[in-house]
C-alpha cells in the first residue's frame, strides 16, 4: 500500500487563527477527510500533538501497525501532524499512535475530530462523511421567529437509551426514534426536545456526560446520518432540538483526550484546576488558545452540521469557581485573590459571542446552580452571554414546599413566593430534570404527599403552577405521565402505566398545559420581565392560596391564575381584579378528564364593582381542591 503523501488542508491563515484560539471551524481541517489528491481518492489526516516525536495512523487497513503510515509534522510550530493516505475509504477504522518526546511515552488515541466511532466498548474512530440532504428548510427559515425568548419554550428532556426500548431490552435506533419519539412529542405538544449528551461516550452509567467523541453522535443508536434524520423529522414537525453540551470535564479513558501526546494537552496541567474530585475526570485548560478553539469549534459544529437549535451547557458552576467542590488548600486564588476562574469565564463569554454572532435563532442555556451574576445577560453589559439559565432555586424551593403535608403548608408559603423576588434577574428556565428523579430522590409523583388521589392532585397542581409561573419550562421524560419508579438508564420508561386513568390523566394535563402555554401570549411574551407578572394576593397563608396575573403585550389577553395548595374546597373565594367585565375559566387542573374531582366554576363569571385586594373590582370563585385554575377576560 502507498505510504503517506505530503498534503495539507491548512493555509497560513488557518494556522494563525488556530494558535490565537480564533479558528472556530477546526473540524474542516483537523480529523479525517475523504478527499482526492491528483486524481487519487483517499483520506487526509491531521491531528494536533505538539509534544509528539512521531505520529502514525494505525487501523484495519495496515493491521494496526505502528510506523507503517507516519504523518508529517508541520514546519510552523503549530504542533499539527498531517498527511494523505491513498486508497482508504469510508468505513475504515483507525487511531493515532503517538510517540511522545516525554520519556518515550506511547499513546494510542481515537481521533478527537472523528465524525463516527466504533460502537462501545470498542474505541476506534471511523472514517466517515456528513453527506445528507436536509428537508427542514421551512423550520430553518423561520427558526428565528419560533425560537426567540418571547416565544413558548416547553422542553422535553430525553435520554435516548432509556426513553423507550424494543424487544429484549434493545435500544431504539435513531431511525426508530424518528418515528416513535417525534410522533409522541408532537402529540403531547412540547415545543422542544433536549437530548442528554449524544456525543460518543464509553461508559453507559455516565449517561453521556463523560465524552470521548466530541464530534460524533454515539453509534449505539446508528450512524451520523441517522441522527440527522431524527433532527430533520423533529424540525419538519415544528419541534426544536437542544443538545446537552459538556465543556466542563472529560474522562481519562486511555483512548480519549487525557495525556493525549504524553503531555497535558487538553487538560490543565495544575491538578487543582485540571481535575474534578466529584466526577474523577479531567478539566479543560480554558486558558490555552488551541483548547478554546477546539471547544468552540465543537459547539459550532453541531449547530452548523446537525441544524441544532440550542445548546444546554452542563455544570457551568463547576467551571466558574476555582474552589468548586474543593477544600482549603486544594485550590489557588486568581490574580485578584478571588475564587472565580477567570479563564473559564472568558471562555464562556467568547463561546456565547461566537454562537450568537454566527447563528440566527439559536439559544444557549446554562445549568448554573449558584447566584453568579448576569449569567443570561449580554457580554457587552458584563454578563456571560447565555440566552437562559436553569432556575435551580425555584426547583428546590418548590419541591421542598410540595413535599410537605398540606396542613403545614400555610407556614411555608414563602418557599413559593420567594422566587418572585429574583425571578427576573435572569432569563430563567424552570427545570424538573433527570437529576431530581435518581439516587433515592424518588419520582415526582412519589415526592407528593397524601393518598393516591392527593398525590396525583398535587402533581397536577405542581405542573399547573409551573406552567403559569414566569419562565420557560423543562420536564424530564416520564414526568408527563407520572412515572412511578425512579429513572433507570438501563431500561425503558414504564409505558404500561398509561393504561391507568390517573397516569393517562397526567399526560392529558401536560398536553393541555402545553397548548395553554402556546396559545396564550400572556404566558410567554413577557416571561423574562417583571412586566409579565403581577401579584393579586401572595399573603393568604392561612388558606394556602396564591393568586396572580400574567401580562402580555395586549392587556385584553392577560390571564388570572389562582392556586389552592390544600385539599379544602374554597367556595366564594374573592380576589381583586384590575377591570370590570367577565371572566371565563379556561383551565382547571381538577377537571375530571385529568382524574380530578370535577369541581369547576360557571362558564361565565361576572366581575363585581367591589374593591378587594387593593383593586377597584373583584370576583368570587370556587377553588377546587389542590388545584390551579386559569381565567381569561371576556
Amino acid at each position: 500500500m502507498t505510504k503517506v503523501i505530503v498534503h495539507s488542508l491548512f493555509t497560513d491563515f488557518d494556522i494563525e487563527l488556530f494558535k490565537a484560539g480564533k479558528h472556530f471551524k477546526l473540524y474542516e481541517k483537523l480529523g479525517a477527510h475523504l478527499i482526492e489528491v491528483n486524481g487519487v481518492k483517499g483520506v487526509y489526516f491531521a491531528v494536533w500533538a505538539p509534544t509528539a516525536q512521531s505520529v502514525s495512523v494505525v487501523g484495519d487497513f495496515n493491521y494496526w501497525t505502528q510506523g507503517e503510515h507516519n504523518l508529517n509534522v508541520r514546519w510552523d510550530s503549530s504542533g499539527i501532524w498531517e498527511g494523505f493516505i491513498p486508497d482508504i475509504s469510508k468505513g475504515t477504522l483507525y487511531k493515532y499512535k503517538i510517540q511522545s518526546n516525554i520519556d518515550g511515552i506511547v499513546t494510542e488515541k481515537a481521533d478527537p475530530f472523528a465524525l463516527y466511532c466504533e460502537k462501545p466498548p470498542h474505541t476506534a474512530s471511523v472514517v466517515w462523511d456528513l453527506d445528507y440532504k436536509w428537508k427542514d428548510e421551512n423550520w430553518m427559515q423561520h427558526r428565528k421567529e419560533k425560537n426567540s425568548l418571547d416565544k413558548p419554550f416547553s422542553v422535553y428532556e430525553v435520554h435516548l437509551g432509556s426513553w423507550k426500548r424494543a424487544e429484549h431490552n434493545r435500544f431504539l435506533s435513531y431511525l426508530e426514534l424518528a418515528d416513535d419519539l417525534v410522533q409522541y412529542v408532537k402529540e403531547t405538544g412540547f415545543t422542544h426536545v433536549e437530548f442528554m449528551p449524544i456525543m460518543e461516550y464509553p461508559y453507559d452509567p455516565s449517561w453521556g456526560y463523560q465524552l470521548t467523541g466530541y464530534f460524533a453522535p454515539t453509534s449505539r443508536f446508528g450512524k451520523p446520518q441517522d441522527f440527522m434524520v431524527l433532527v430533520d423529522r423533529l424540525h419538519q414537525e415544528g419541534i426544536g432540538v437542544i443538545l446537552d453540551w459538556v465543556p466542563s470535564h472529560f474522562p481519562d479513558d486511555a483512548h480519549g483526550l487525557g495525556y493525549f501526546d504524553g503531555s497535558h494537552l487538553y487538560e490543565h496541567p495544575d491538578r487543582r484546576k485540571g481535575y474534578h474530585p466529584d466526577w474523577k475526570s479531567l478539566v479543560f485548560n480554558y486558558g490555552r488558545n488551541e483548547v478554546r478553539a477546539f471547544l468552540i469549534s465543537n459547539a459550532v459544529f453541531w449547530l452548523q452540521n446537525y441544524h441544532v437549535d440550542g445548546l444546554r451547557v452542563d455544570a457551568v458552576a463547576s467551571m466558574l469557581y476555582l474552589d468548586y467542590s474543593r477544600k482549603d488548600g486544594e485550590w489557588e486564588a486568581n490574580i485578584f485573590g478571588g475564587r472565580e476562574n477567570l479563564d473559564s469565564i472568558s471562555f464562556l463569554k467568547e463561546f456565547n459571542e461566537v454562537i450568537y454572532a454566527n447563528f440566527d435563532g439559536v439559544q444557549t442555556i446554562a445549568e448554573e446552580s449558584t447566584s453568579f451574576p448576569m449569567v443570561s445577560r449580554p457580554t457587552f453589559t458584563g454578563g456571560l452571554g447565555f440566552g437562559m439559565k436553569w432556575m435551580m432555586g425555584w426547583m428546590h424551593d418548590t419541591l421542598k414546599y410540595f413535599q410537605k403535608e398540606t396542613v403545614y403548608r400555610k407556614y411555608h408559603q414563602n418557599d413559593l413566593t420567594f422566587s418572585m423576588t429574583y425571578a427576573f434577574t435572569e432569563n430563567f428556565m424552570l427545570p424538573f430534570s433527570h437529576d431530581e428523579v435518581v439516587y433515592g430522590k424518588q419520582s415526582l409523583i412519589y415526592k407528593m404527599p397524601g393518598d393516591e388521589w392527593q398525590r396525583f392532585a398535587n402533581l397536577r397542581l405542581l405542573y399547573g403552577y409551573m406552567f403559569t409561573h414566569p419562565g420557560t419550562k423543562l420536564l424530564f421524560q416520564g414526568a408527563e405521565f407520572a412515572q412511578t419508579a425512579e429513572w433507570n438508564f438501563e431500561q425503558s420508561l414504564d409505558w404500561h402505566l398509561l393504561q391507568y386513568d390517573f397516569h393517562s390523566g397526567i399526560k392529558r394535563l401536560i398536553t393541555d398545559l402545553n397548548q395553554l402555554y402556546k396559545s396564550r401570549p400572556a404566558l410567554y411574551e413577557k416571561q423574562f420581565t417583571g412586566e409579565g407578572f403581577e401579584w393579586i394576593n401572595y399573603s393568604d397563608h392561612q388558606n394556602a392560596v396564591l393568586s396572580y396575573i400574567r401580562n402580555g403585550n395586549n392587556p385584553d389577553e392577560n390571564v388570572i391564575v389562582v392556586c389552592n395548595f390544600t385539599q379544602v374546597v374554597r367556595e366564594n373565594y374573592r380576589i381583586g381584579i384590575p377591570k370590570k367585565g367577565q371572566l371565563n375559566e379556561i383551565f382547571n387542573s381538577d377537571a375530571s378528564i385529568y382524574g380530578g374531582s370535577g369541581i369547576q366554576n360557571a362558564k361565565s363569571l361576572k366581575i363585581d364593582s367591589k374593591p378587594y385586594d387593593g383593586r377597584e373590582f373583584s370576583i368570587e370563585l370556587i377553588l377546587p381542591p389542590l388545584s390551579v385554575t386559569v381565567y381569561s377576560f371576556v
